[in-house]
């Protein structure tokens, strides 16, 4: 039980680092509740997903998951910084990249990653329905952290908070490309 807690733990960490970023901009409680919900069913969700497509379809994707995970977060990240940069009308707390379909593209692409834990775990015998919920009760936890702690940073960074919003978002995508999350 405490290899699936700290493997939770490790997948988390992609959703605290972006949920700081879309807290940057602000964050309500309609939001706080679509960013739990659509990023713990990713990252729940796409061990089940790994697990039904089987061994085959993850050599076959082999590393190119991660890479197609970064550049979804890299152009998310990116079109909210030029939201931001631009001042539109999307920029603020409903826009720049907190609207659903966003929310939902940054969800699938954090959780590409957990397809592989979903082959990996019929390969140690983790009891599915643990691994699901441990998984998925982490990440909301994480994600819920990351939004506050980026809501402070916005409050104190004002229109900036936006800007850092996306950053956060292109370092994040950064990052799992170059395989440090």
């Amino acid at each position: 039980m405490l290899a699936l807690i700290l493997v939770a733990l490790s997948l988390g960490l992609s959703n605290f680092a972006a949920a700081i970023g879309i807290g940057t901009s602000g964050s309500d409680s309609a939001i706080r509740l679509r960013v739990g919900i659509i990023f713990g069913l990713f990252e729940a969700g796409m061990p089940l997903a790994g697990l039904a497509l089987g061994r085959g379809l993850a050599h076959t994707l082999g590393g190119s998951i991660r890479w197609v995970s970064a550049g979804l977060l890299v152009a998310t990240g990116a079109w909210a910084l030029a939201q931001a940069i631009r001042g539109g009308a999307e920029s603020g707390v409903v826009g720049a990249g907190l609207r659903t379909g966003r929310l939902i593209l940054t969800g699938l692409a954090l959780s590409i990653d957990n397809l592989a834990v979903g082959f990996a775990l019929s390969a140690v015998h983790v009891p599915l329905a643990a691994a699901v919920a441990v998984i998925g009760a982490v990440s909301v936890a994480m994600s819920l952290a990351g939004l506050e702690l980026g809501a402070q940073i916005g409050a104190r960074a004002g229109r900036q908070g936006e800007v850092a919003g996306g950053v956060i978002l292109i370092g994040v995508g950064a990052a799992i490309a170059a395989g440090l999350i």
